[in-house]
């Protein structure tokens, strides 16, 4: 969704800039120009994050599905050859209730609308930004004074700067600036000359050309791209109105460095008679320009006049201090990761997997389909990225409840019962006494989240982590996690888990894997069992997930299954069911 994406880079870019912005505060004596400028680099690295992380990710996702879903879109009044679906038997009935969550499409579809709105705008003014420079660069005419061309080169050779440069002067600049990815202007006010002595040209020359040396015209493109993607947060305008103001200060730095004697007075000074000349100066978005707002100028004159040289101990401590800040941007990673992804997707590999193509068995549904083989340890898979998938597991969930409500002695084999709390249900077999046998058989929800209290929240944490059932995220508390909610399982772990509890490896006692093995049966049919549960997630009213996992014990092998389909209403438990039992017909298993 573009909320979840929009949040994400409003966090991790309001966060990045709080973080720079703290350091340079803290560590501003320990930092040289230079390094203070480069710090925002790290910033454009966590404005990229979340693209890189969660974007991208989800692009290559969608159009993977898109291609998957376009091949699923047949005719809904037959699944399989003509198989009609089955009649609903009383363990296909779907027993569920419904949960309330917000409908968060329509303000996030209104933002998107607003972020691309921002965009196009943004890239207007841009493009009208581009065209100034355009007419600027039409109206400049090569220098012809031969001393500034010669001090123009040497400026060049004592900056060991080669590559052809432009210099001119324009009647429509005010101010020195120099501009141009592939070829560099450096464009001069008109009539320039008249006024300047040559010291004062050739300490505005050094400082045009040290932002073409250090690659500043590339550094500001990439800093209004960002500040296009992201004009919606006010942060991001402010840190790159930082960073501008940070480059020219460096760029200052940077010309006295170069300068024989304590030459920072004079070159304060030609500061200060552009800031004086030309105080209304307009802002060209995609130059690096010699003056600046009042302010900016106030700021670089003081540090120009506080200038000493780098001494090695500062370029180490810069160093060290950069570092330690690009350690902090990149370790939000795992968190852009865990946020954008939710833990959502299972790492799924084995070399003994056959991808089938069972698209005709889901008419109108997304789904996917895994079994696995037991005798022949070989996976059956239809459309495998969607079975990696993690979602809300529902009812399938109870028969690990039960488990760990035998494991924790909060039942017993023997004592299951539990008494009705008088609510009225819109079951009327929930509206009853019950024990473990019916509870599961009915899918009895009030009785499951009591035997969930009794296991307690700590026992279940430890429990669904020993067994590494999907996320094992019960954050949403002890009643809610597992109705579409925070805890998610993808269908090839839920085959994975049937097994191991089928052959009992995680050590649970042997009783009470028995006891769970007989409260799932479903039904025996020429001696075959088949043995299961469904599972219904309703959002709003709305059945949007259907599960059917369960195995079917034949006389030499056992197959382990789990069906899972999801829309926009009418995805439930029995539907998955019908599916599954297609498939098993269709393959000779049940």
């Amino acid at each position: 969704m573009f909320l979840t994406h929009f949040v994400i880079s409003f966090i991790v870019s309001s966060f990045t800039i709080a973080v720079i912005m703290l350091i340079k505060k803290v560590f501003q004596r320990q930092l040289s120009a230079k390094w203070h400028y480069y710090l925002w680099f790290l910033l454009l690295i966590g404005l990229t994050l979340p693209f890189i992380s969660s974007y991208l990710f989800n692009f290559v996702k969608y159009f993977h599905l898109l291609d998957v879903n376009q091949s699923n879109r047949i005719s809904t009044s037959t699944i399989a050859n003509g198989n009609q679906r089955f009649e609903n038997n009383n363990w296909m009935q779907d027993f569920t209730v419904s949960v309330n969550r917000p409908n968060l499409d329509f303000p996030s579809n209104i933002l998107a609308v607003i972020w691309i709105a921002g965009i196009i705008v943004m890239t207007v003014l841009t493009i009208y930004a581009w065209l100034k420079l355009k007419k600027i660069k039409s109206t400049t005419t090569c220098l012809k004074n031969k001393e500034i061309l010669l001090l123009f080169d040497q400026c060049r050779q004592s900056l060991n700067i080669s590559g052809r440069l432009i210099v001119g002067e324009s009647p429509l600049v005010k101010s020195p600036m120099t501009f141009g990815l592939f070829k560099t202007y450096v464009v001069l006010p008109a009539h320039f000359d008249e006024w300047l002595s040559m010291k004062d040209i050739k300490y505005i020359l050094l400082h045009e050309l040290n932002h073409h040396k250090h690659n500043d015209i590339a550094a500001n493109y990439l800093t209004v791209i960002y500040q296009i993607l992201y004009w919606l947060n006010p942060l991001v305008w402010m840190a790159f109105r930082e960073m501008r103001l940070d480059r020219e200060i460096a760029c200052d730095m940077a010309v006295l460095n170069s300068l024989d004697g304590p030459s920072y007075i004079e070159y304060g000074n030609t500061i200060i008679k552009f800031a004086a000349r030309a105080s209304e100066t307009k802002n060209f978005t995609l130059a690096n320009q010699l003056n600046g707002s009042k302010e900016q100028i106030k700021r670089r004159i003081k540090r120009i006049a506080s200038f000493t040289k780098d001494t090695k101990l500062l370029k180490l401590k810069s160093v060290a201090i950069f570092m330690f800040v690009g350690l902090l941007v990149v370790s939000q990673v795992p968190f852009i990761s865990a946020f954008a992804d939710e833990n959502n997707r299972y790492d799924f590999k084995s070399n003994r997997t056959v991808n089938e193509d069972l698209s005709h068995y889901f008419a109108g549904y997304d789904g996917s389909f895994v079994l696995y083989d037991m005798k022949a340890n070989q996976y059956h898979i239809y459309n495998e990225n969607q079975s990696k998938l993690r979602v809300s597991p529902d009812s399938t969930y109870k028969i690990y409840s039960a488990l760990f409500g035998l494991e924790s002695d909060a039942i017993t084999s023997e004592n299951s019962t539990m008494n009705w709390n008088g609510i009225h249900y819109p079951y009327e077999s929930w509206n009853r006494d019950q024990n473990l046998s019916t509870a599961m058989k009915n899918s009895v929800t009030w009785y499951f989240q009591d035997l969930d209290k009794r296991t307690r929240l700590d026992r279940l944490q430890a429990y669904f982590n020993q067994i590494g059932y999907g996320n094992r995220n019960l954050s949403e508390g002890i009643t809610q996690y597992w109705l579409e909610s925070s805890l998610k399982i993808s269908p090839i772990e839920q085959v994975q888990l049937l097994k191991a509890f089928y052959t009992n490896q995680f050590g649970f006692k042997a009783k009470n894997i028995q006891t769970i093995k007989d409260a799932i049966k479903l039904e025996e049919k020429n001696g075959s069992l088949l043995s299961g549960k469904t599972g219904t997630g309703m959002v709003n009213n709305k059945n949007i997930n259907g599960w059917f996992i369960g195995y079917v014990e034949t006389k030499d092998n056992t197959y382990f299954f789990a069906t899972n389909i999801q829309k926009e209403d009418n995805a439930n438990g029995s539907i998955a069911a019908q599916i599954t039992l297609s498939i098993l017909r269709d393959k000779g298993i049940y």
